[in-house]
C-alpha cells in the first residue's frame, strides 16, 4: 500500500525518533574502535603530507588547460593514498569513493555551476552533501547510484529555501511570504515568480516533476511538503528561540530538531525511490535526525554566535558540559546503523563506510567544541578518534584563513574538461585539506574525506 507523507504520519515518526534518543541517554559510551598514540601520530603525519602537497598545487599560476588537467592528475594520485594511509580505507573503500561518490560530486558541480553560475563554493559544497545522500540512498534501496534531475534539483533546493529561512538579515514577513507562495507551489499551483529567488525554486520544482509525474507519485510531494513545514516551524530555533514557548521543557526543541532532520532525509529517500517499505521509511527519517544533532553538534559556536537555539546551545547557555549530550548521540548513531543493517540492500562496505561518517562526525564536532565538555570526557573519547582533538582543531583554525586559494583551486576542478572526465574529484576541496575532519564533508552520506 503506498505511503502517504501526511504531516500525522511525521509526527507519529517524529514520537518514535524522540524515544529512541530518549532512550539512548545512557552514562557510558558505547563500544568503538580505539586508536594508540602512535597510530594518531602516524595518522597526523599522512594528513600533513597530503596537505603540504595541496598546498603546493594552490600556490601554482595556472595559465592554461594543460596545466589544469595536470594538477588534476596529481590530486587524483593524491587521493587514493591519503585515504589508505591516513583513515586506513581498503581497496574496496577507496573504490566506492573514487568510483562511485566522486563521479556524482563531479558531474553535480557541473550542473549545478551550468544552472547557476553564481553559486557560490560553499552552497555547492552543501548541496552536494544532500545529493550524495541521495544517491547513497539508491544504493541502499537496492538501486544504481546515479544523479537524477530530482535529486540534482532537490539538493540545489537547500541554498535557496533551507538557507534563506536561516537568513537573519531577511525579515520574518519576507520568510512568511516565501513559506506561503512555495507551499502553493509545491502543491503543484502554477503561480508566478514574484523575484529571481522564486524563479530559480519553481525552476527545482519543475524539474522534479519532470521526472516524477504528480499523479504517479504523490509521495514525493507528500514528503518535500513536510520537509518545508518543518523548515518553516524550526525558525523557532532563531533569535535564541524567541519562537519556542520556554514554560515547556526540552521535548518541543527536540521535536523541531527531529521533524527537520527526519522529513528532509525522508524526502531524499522518496526522490531516490519512490516506493518505500515502512522498514525504508523508519530508517531514512532516523538518518535524517542523526544528521540533523550532528550538524547541530558541529554548529554549536556558530550556533551559539547567532543565537539559535538547539539542544547543545541550550545546554551550553545552561552551563551543562556536552558529554551526556555526545554520549547519547553516539549510541543513536549505533541504533541507526542497527536500522541500516537490517536493510536488505546496500553492500558492508557502504554500510561500514556510513557508519564511521557518522561517528567521525561525531568526533570532529567534539574536537571543534572542547570547551564545552569536561576535560575527563574528552580523555575518554579522544582514543576513538584517528587524529588527537587538538590536531583536528589547530588544522581546522589554520584553513580557515585560506579559504580564496582553495576556493581557486575548487573551481580549476569544476570547470569544464573537453577530453572528459578527469580523475580529481571535483569536490577535492572537501577531501583532507577544507574541513580537516575524514568524515565531516562527506558526513551526510559517505563522509570520510573533508
Amino acid at each position: 500500500m503506498e505511503q502517504n507523507y501526511s504531516w500525522a504520519w511525521i509526527e507519529a515518526q517524529t514520537k518514535e525518533s524522540m524515544e529512541a534518543w530518549n532512550g539512548c541517554a545512557l552514562r557510558f559510551l558505547p563500544s568503538i574502535p580505539r586508536y594508540t598514540l602512535k597510530q594518531q601520530r602516524a595518522h597526523e603525519q599522512a594528513y600533513d603530507q597530503g596537505l603540504r602537497a595541496v598546498e603546493r598545487e594552490t600556490q601554482r599560476v595556472l595559465l592554461n588547460r594543460a596545466e589544469r588537467d595536470s594538477v588534476r592528475r596529481r590530486m587524483a594520485a593524491l587521493i587514493p593514498r591519503f585515504a589508505a594511509n591516513a583513515l586506513d580505507f581498503d581497496s574496496e573503500t577507496i573504490d566506492l569513493l573514487t568510483q562511485c561518490f566522486f563521479p556524482v560530486g563531479r558531474e553535480f558541480a557541473h550542473k549545478a555551476r551550468a544552472f547557476d553560475p553564481n553559486l557560490a563554493s560553499a552552497d555547492l559544497i552543501q548541496a552536494c552533501r544532500n545529493a550524495w545522500i541521495a544517491c547513497g540512498m539508491q544504493s541502499l534501496l537496492g538501486r544504481t547510484m546515479e544523479l537524477t534531475p530530482a535529486i540534482l534539483a532537490y539538493s540545489l533546493l537547500y541554498p535557496y529555501s533551507d538557507n534563506y529561512l536561516d537568513n537573519l538579515a531577511v525579515t520574518d514577513t519576507e520568510k512568511r511570504s516565501f513559506n506561503e507562495r512555495f507551499r502553493q507551489r509545491l502543491r503543484g499551483q502554477r503561480i508566478d515568480a514574484c523575484n529571481s529567488h522564486e524563479a530559480a525554486v519553481w525552476a527545482m520544482v519543475q524539474m522534479i516533476e519532470g521526472q516524477y509525474p504528480r499523479p504517479r507519485y504523490p509521495q514525493v510531494y507528500d514528503s518535500l511538503l513536510a520537509i518545508h513545514q518543518a523548515q518553516e516551524q524550526s525558525i523557532a530555533q532563531l533569535n535564541h528561540g524567541e519562537g519556542l514557548d520556554h514554560s515547556s521543557d526540552e521535548d518541543e526543541l527536540l521535536r523541531i530538531t527531529c521533524a527537520k532532520g527526519g522529513s528532509s532525509v525522508l524526502a531524499d529517500a522518496c526522490i531516490a525511490q519512490p516506493w518505500l517499505t515502512p522498514e525504508e521509511c523508519s530508517f531514512s527519517f532516523e538518518w535524517g535526525v542523526l544528521l540533523q544533532l550532528g550538524d547541530d553538534l558541529q554548529d554549536v559556536r556558530e550556533d551559539m554566535e547567532r543565537g539559535s537555539l538547539t539542544l547543545f546551545t541550550r545546554a551550553v547557555r545552561q552551563g551543562k558540559p556536552l558529554d551526556g549530550l555526545v554520549r547519547q548521540l553516539l549510541h543513536f548513531s549505533d541504533q541507526v546503523a542497527i536500522r541500516m543493517d537490517n536493510l536488505a540492500n546496500g553492500s558492508s562496505k557502504l554500510k561500514d563506510l556510513l557508519r564511521m561518517s557518522w561517528r567521525s562526525l561525531i568526533l570532529m564536532a567534539v574536537a571543534d567544541a572542547q570547551p564545552f565538555c569536561s576535560p575527563a570526557f574528552l580523555a575518554e573519547l579522544e582514543p576513538s578518534s584517528a587524529f588527537r582533538f587538538d590536531f583536528l582543531r589547530s588544522r581546522h583554525q589554520k584553513l580557515a584563513g585560506h579559504e580564496a586559494r582553495y576556493a581557486s583551486l575548487f573551481d580549476t576542478f569544476i570547470e569544464d574538461d573537453p577530453i572528459g572526465q578527469s580523475e580529481a574529484s571535483s569536490l577535492c576541496k572537501e577531501l583532507p585539506f577544507h574541513d580537516l575532519s575524514p568524515i565531516s564533508e562527506l558526513r551526510t552520506l559517505s563522509g570520510s574525506f573533508a
